[in-house]
């Protein structure tokens, strides 16, 4: 339900994907020959046994589990890699606050004395 997860961010704009030729269903009515998405990034605000992908007339998905942070780039179908590969980018930094970082200043190089 909406208050079991928080919205921290949505992607700034639009990412889209078109469909390999071979993947497009001339007959369908409309055509699909792609998708516009605006990706979210959540947080679970409660106990993962209340996630239950079957609430759905059709559910897209039939299951879930936690994996690393960019093992979804790795795994998804080549032509959506880029746009898997664009939101999470862009999510980074929210999504992995603790991670290391660069210094925030540079060392400076020490001068030898002559």
């Amino acid at each position: 339900t909406k208050k079991d997860v928080k919205i921290i961010a949505t992607s700034r704009h639009w990412l889209r994907y078109k469909l390999p030729k071979r993947l497009v269903r001339w007959d369908s009515k409309p055509v699909c020959i792609g998708q516009k998405q605006k990706w979210f990034l959540l947080r679970l605000e409660c106990d993962e046994s209340r996630i239950n992908m079957q609430r759905g007339k059709s559910p897209e998905f039939d299951g879930w589990r936690w994996v690393s942070y960019w093992y979804p780039v790795r795994q998804v179908v080549s032509f959506k890699r880029d746009v898997y590969r664009r939101a999470m980018k862009e999510f980074a930094s929210l999504a992995m606050p603790f991670r290391e970082r660069k210094a925030k200043g540079k060392r400076k190089k020490q001068q030898r004395r002559g």
